[in-house]
């Protein structure tokens, strides 16, 4: 976990362009701290660095996480860990 603000998140966020930003999930992190949720803003995910981290919808399938995707806001959406660091870029 990292602290932001008084807040305990399982990743770090790293600002990067006016509207994006990178996002590191780091190997130590435990399962049960990535939770389905929802987004309240649309965004756009890039992956920059992945070894077996998983990504999955709600009512669908999980895939590997190595191809831009999109996430509408309010839809549900969960990380499923994989070995090693993820990395992604996130544009909102």
């Amino acid at each position: 976990m990292v602290e932001l603000g008084g807040n305990m998140k399982p990743y770090l966020d790293i600002k990067y362009r006016k509207g994006s930003f990178i996002r590191v999930f780091f190997p130590w992190l435990k399962e049960k701290e990535l939770v389905w949720h929802r987004d309240k803003k649309d965004r756009s995910v890039t992956t920059l660095f992945n070894f077996s981290w998983n990504f999955q919808f709600d009512n669908e399938l999980p895939f590997l996480l190595k191809r831009e995707i999109f996430i509408q806001k309010e839809t549900f959406h969960r990380l499923i860990k994989g070995k090693g660091l993820l990395v992604l870029k996130i544009k909102e």
